[in-house]
């Protein structure tokens, strides 16, 4: 395979990419220019390579319309001798194959335009079946109004023909829907081409306009993808279209495929504003990994409070009320919509102190579901000898008594009827509910802290595997870990609410019983980073953010990952992760 498509970022299943071309293009990216035969899409005026009818050679220029007499691309072949061709193979959704090229152009797309499960499931079987550094291409699809939707879904290229034929047929295209010309009294657009006068505008100014509107939302979904922030925009884009709002849900439902692509932390905030929220990977993974993986350390009496719109919970004026109360003599557990239960050793990590949310005071029926499933997952997994419940009656008690009656629990509820967790009511009776309680000391509590981090990152018990008899030293949320020589194997990332390790501390993971997230490289001394081409092997289960062992021949390090691990191994290109420390072996 030849070196012309390189993905450089990744939010999910989008990628931002570059395919290099005579003018390299920005991915997802509009390729009209690159899909110069109508007929075959792709230029294949060259011998096909080894007969495989499948494979089409790509032009390496832009400006070729179809027809162009072949002595005109065989001379260009001629005077650009050092330029290679890269390849694209029409493939059905039905059946896709890898035929080693540089992208994939789906042929039957454009049959299940409209159809949201339809078309989610044949992108996500095309995507399943090509190599991660191959460009996806859907021609003859693409909007302004669904364009965002289908980069969101893994497609990394399309081609303005459906704008253009909406164009000469007289309808103007927007990112919130279409409409007939005639139907406008003016033009709710900027470009070059709705400049004019309202009745100079023609169908050919249509046609530019639907393109120059199609590039400019491409524009919007690259600039989302380097934020991390595409799926905000997909929540809010979707619900112009009903299909659109299917074919997000459908993805939702695609576990696997979008679990594996999306990072386990990011920069970026993470806004909550719809009920879809609840549906999304990072949403779903912190629930299931609290409720299957971490595990209650303290012997105190558990207490339930609301979270804070200030993150993380701890640095909100509640939350240090409810603390002042408390004094160290019950384990915090907070709940939230969307979250579902944040323990307080989790509070930093992410999604926990990086999410937005409306707040109405009224919870719908899908979020107390929610939540309150994953309170009795989390109870059913912790035993606490007692339960004090500091919440409120809208939305939080609900999902509390839910619990309460499912697993047959004695609750105490400490917030009067109609009054507020912060009363001075309220935070009397929590203090005198936790009378004659003992209180746990800071260095258990950040002790638990580092484990129940480790439990979460890695699996369940492996914080009782790496950590069982360390100590931790700086203060929260910056703490060290050592071991009984002082030698230190790991600092906790506030920022992420994450795990780093030293070389000793990876060396410890590597022979402790902890699941360890293994990238096995050639034979050589990595510095900086690793590239794809030196993976030989890596486990399936890594993550983009994960702490990573690297091993090889010659070297031992530990670092973070930059791609998912199957996308390790399966790339020909870029960073598979970057180095932290490194040892030659």
């Amino acid at each position: 395979m030849t070196d012309y498509f390189e993905i450089h970022e990744r939010d999910g299943a989008a990628r931002l990419g570059e395919l290099r071309l005579e003018s390299p293009l920005s991915t997802p990216a509009l390729v009209d220019d690159v899909l110069v035969d109508a007929g075959s899409l792709w230029s294949a005026d060259r011998e096909v390579p080894d007969g495989d009818e499948s494979r089409l050679t790509v032009l390496p220029h832009r400006g070729f319309p179809g027809g162009t007499a072949a002595e005109v691309r065989e001379s260009f072949a001629v005077d650009h001798p050092d330029v290679d061709y890269p390849s694209a193979a029409v493939i059905s959704s039905e059946s896709p194959a890898d035929h080693g090229t540089d992208a994939y152009v789906v042929s039957d797309v454009q049959s299940i335009v409209g159809h949201g499960e339809a078309l989610v499931e044949a992108v996500v079987r095309v995507r399943e079946a090509i190599p991660a550094d191959t460009a996806l291409v859907c021609s003859g699809v693409a909007t302004p109004r669904n364009v965002a939707v289908l980069a969101y879904a893994g497609v990394d290229a399309v081609d303005a023909t459906r704008a253009v034929v909406k164009g000469t047929q007289g309808k103007y295209l927007t990112t919130e829907g279409e409409y007939f010309l005639e139907d406008l009294d003016e033009l709710p657009c900027s470009c070059p081409a709705c400049r004019g006068p309202r009745e100079d505008f023609s169908r050919e100014d249509c046609v530019e306009h639907n393109r120059n509107a199609l590039a400019a939302e491409l524009a919007v979904v690259r600039r989302r993808i380097r934020d991390g922030r595409l799926r905000d925009y997909v929540e809010g884009q979707a619900r112009h279209e009903q299909w659109l709002t299917a074919a997000m849900r459908e993805l939702d439902s695609q576990w696997s495929y979008l679990e594996e692509r999306t990072p386990i932390l990011r920069d970026a905030a993470l806004d909550a504003a719809t009920e879809d929220a609840l549906r999304r990977v990072e949403i779903q993974r912190f629930a299931d990994r609290v409720t299957t993986r971490y595990r209650n350390r303290f012997a105190n009496p558990l207490v339930l409070v609301p979270c804070s719109a200030r993150k993380p919970y701890s640095e909100s004026q509640s939350h240090e009320q409810f603390h002042r109360a408390i004094q160290w003599r019950a384990h915090l557990v907070s709940i939230t919509s969307p979250i579902g239960v944040v323990p307080q050793e989790l509070e930093t990590t992410y999604p926990a102190q990086h999410y937005d949310t409306v707040v109405t005071g009224r919870w719908s029926e899908d979020e107390k579901r929610f939540v309150s499933e994953a309170l009795r997952r989390y109870l059913e997994r912790n035993e606490y000898p007692r339960i004090v419940a500091h919440v409120p009656d809208e939305g939080y008690r609900d999902v509390v008594e839910r619990v309460e009656a499912e697993l047959d629990l004695d609750v105490e509820y400490t917030v009067p009827e109609g009054g507020h967790p912060t009363d001075d009511d309220s935070l009397s009776n929590l203090s005198a509910a936790l009378s004659g309680e003992l209180k746990y000391s800071k260095r258990e509590r950040e002790h638990n802290t580092v484990r129940a981090i480790a439990d979460y990152l890695l699996g369940d018990g492996a914080g009782d595997a790496l950590f069982d008899d360390v100590r931790t030293t700086s203060r929260y949320p910056r703490l060290q870990v050592r071991d009984a020589d002082e030698t230190q194997l790991a600092t906790m990332v506030p920022q992420y609410g994450t795990l780093s390790f030293t070389l000793e501390g990876a060396e410890r993971w590597v022979e402790s019983d902890a699941p360890v997230k293994r990238v096995e490289i050639d034979g050589f001394v990595p510095h900086g980073s690793v590239l794809a081409p030196g993976v030989v092997d890596a486990d399936e289960e890594i993550r983009v953010g994960d702490e990573v062992v690297v091993e090889g021949p010659k070297a031992f390090g530990v670092g973070r990952a930059e791609m998912f691990g199957r996308e390790m191994v399966e790339s020909t290109r870029g960073v598979a992760c970057e180095i932290r420390h490194v040892e030659e072996t």
